[in-house]
């Protein structure tokens, strides 16, 4: 018996596709692991762009309607191609200065969800619309939130669904405020 075990430790014919059989599962593993990290990257990278591109088209704007709001949620949403652009959440929002550097909702329309309510306080980060810059309150600031529920071909029943989210901030570029006739 132990001759057969020292012949065994000693044969090297095989050898190879052996540790090819031991490390090709890790390899494989490492490969999708990398694809499902690009994808999901990709994904955030997209909503980051959505959220910048829906807060800028209605930044350069005196006046938005429910139609052009409906038109900018469309051609913001074909920005996620290839990704399913059903599972994006986009709520544009008008935010009014209070005068002492914090907003107020002004108006507020949502793209598969709800937008948030008119004249409700809203947090803002610090000197986004200070005193210096709003004299007599009379500026404004585009909000632009984006939600996205990625779900990877490849990882679905590992990982699951991975929220994303992104927020921007645009000023208005034509006029103080941008007013909203829904």
């Amino acid at each position: 018996m132990l001759k057969r075990l020292r012949h065994f430790l000693r044969a090297r014919e095989g050898l190879a596709a052996v540790e090819f059989g031991l490390i090709a599962p890790v390899l494989v593993t490492m490969l999708l692991g990398t694809i499902e990290v690009c994808n999901a990257l990709q994904c955030h990278t997209k909503v980051t762009e959505l959220a910048s591109t829906a807060a800028d088209l209605v930044a350069q704007e005196t006046s938005v309607s429910a139609t052009d709001m409906n038109n900018i949620f469309d051609a913001t949403t074909s920005l996620l191609y290839p990704f399913a652009d059903n599972n994006a959440k986009i709520i544009v929002t008008s935010i009014l200065s209070d005068g002492n550097g914090g907003g107020k909702v002004g108006w507020s329309v949502g793209h598969n969800t709800t937008g948030h309510t008119a004249g409700q306080p809203i947090v803002i980060p610090t000197n986004l619309m200070d005193k210096t810059s709003c004299a007599a309150n009379a500026c404004s600031v585009i909000l632009a939130e984006v939600t996205y529920s990625y779900t990877s071909p490849l990882g679905k029943f590992i990982v699951g669904t991975v929220n994303m989210a992104d927020i921007f901030y645009a000023h208005p570029r034509k006029s103080t405020t941008v007013s909203y006739t829904g």
